[in-house]
């Protein structure tokens, strides 16, 4: 391994070989990349209500609060909770003064994604490059410190735009020992702590309006050095009724991967389509956490009351399907009582389960995913899985 690597190991309490393994880190060398992006920093909400939703993803995805920013901490315009597990962050924001703009992003959008935030080796070469290659830049590269705490350093950043309202805020961490970010204080959960169900943030997955897929895949290689991983269109990802296509990039060293969908032509709605309507646009659709016990995170989860994509008996009963994948961790039998998929590719397989939306509007849901040496995302799933979301579009009435 090259370029610093060394740093990476020390991820919070994710060891360095348990990440390899979850989510395909490859031999890389940052040094030779124009646009070095580290990891995933966070994924960044805008809520109706940031307090509550917070709330739930302490208390049904198990995540721990570990920062806070309001108007107690001098924050007049909005709330910010700042939630982890493992690697993977979350920053749930919600508008507090009547005229914050987040009162505005959310009657366009509702509960969504409004940042997918990396950590990144050099800020301003990251942005140098991008400029150059035709991003808009919509925050300039500047440090941040806090007045009150010197001693912690301080964060350089800045952010470019990509897809819908969606932006990429840039962040090296190296100089910063404090709370998250300047300006918020550490904050611990009242929760009692438990099991951690997820260790890191598998993959991001954005929905582009039809004929914009391409677009946004050669962004991401022109702008950021995102190399094409996978493609998925016809057959592979269509059922009777609905379709759409999907390209896979992903930064370098493999940490990071936005797979990117657009609706194709078909008798009826695709959920890429309902998406589109209903959050006013392109956005992230949905979320894919790492887990090394799917079946653990799966029972804890539904028994905090998350809903779940339920899959048939025939998808199960299928001999096709057993001779396919062969020796898994998890019996057949097991998965089938949990309803969650299996497939395999050339590299070893996966296991995974999708959440319903968890707000109101059908838009933002999540992904549960076991790897097992495989760097796929579960083609084999595919019409299953589109089949379950579109007795759920069905039932809303959006098919």
């Amino acid at each position: 391994m090259t370029g610093t690597l060394g740093q990476d190991r020390q991820l919070d309490d994710v060891s360095f070989d348990q990440l390899r393994q979850l989510v395909g880190l490859v031999d890389y060398d940052e040094t030779k990349d124009p646009f070095p992006v580290r990891a995933m920093d966070a994924v960044v909400f805008v809520a109706g209500n940031a307090t509550q939703t917070a709330w739930f993803y302490q208390a049904a995805f198990g995540m721990r609060l570990v920062a806070y920013s309001g108007p107690e901490t001098g924050n007049r315009d909005h709330k910010s909770f700042v939630l982890k597990s493992g690697s993977a962050r979350f920053v749930v924001n919600g508008g507090v003064a009547p005229d914050s703009p987040l009162h505005d992003h959310h009657r366009k959008h509702g509960d969504g994604v409004v940042d997918l935030a990396l950590e990144v080796a050099d800020v301003d070469r990251c942005v140098e490059h991008a400029r150059a290659q035709g991003a808009t830049v919509v925050e300039e590269p500047h440090d941040v410190a806090s007045p009150d705490h010197p001693e912690h350093g301080t964060i350089r950043r800045a952010a470019i735009a990509a897809y819908g309202e969606t932006r990429h805020t840039l962040v090296d961490r190296s100089r910063y020992t404090g709370p998250y970010l300047p300006g918020y204080v550490a904050k611990e959960s009242t929760m009692p702590a438990r099991k951690r169900l997820f260790q890191a943030i598998d993959h991001c997955v954005g929905n582009v309006e039809l004929g914009r897929m391409d677009y946004w895949v050669e962004f991401y290689n022109r702008v950021m050095g995102f190399v094409n991983m996978a493609e998925f269109i016809g057959d592979d990802i269509a059922t009777d009724y609905s379709a759409l296509m999907s390209k896979v990039v992903s930064s370098g060293n493999h940490r990071v991967k936005f797979p990117l969908n657009e609706p194709a032509i078909a008798k009826k709605k695709s959920q890429i389509d309902e998406y589109l309507e209903f959050y006013g646009g392109a956005g992230c659709q949905h979320i894919a956490l790492a887990t090394n016990d799917i079946i653990a995170t799966v029972t804890a989860m539904r028994e905090a009351g998350v809903e779940f994509l339920d899959t048939p008996d025939s998808y199960y009963d299928d001999p096709e399907l057993r001779a396919r994948i062969g020796e898994v961790r998890v019996p057949i039998e097991m998965l089938k009582e949990h309803r969650i998929l299996v497939d395999r590719d050339e590299d070893g397989y996966l296991l995974q389960i999708f959440t319903a939306p968890v707000g109101d509007r059908p838009t933002v849901f999540y992904e549960l995913i076991e790897r097992h040496g495989s760097l796929g995302f579960g083609k084999g799933n595919f019409k299953a899985l589109f089949e379950a979301i579109e007795r759920e579009q069905d039932r809303r009435g959006n098919l």
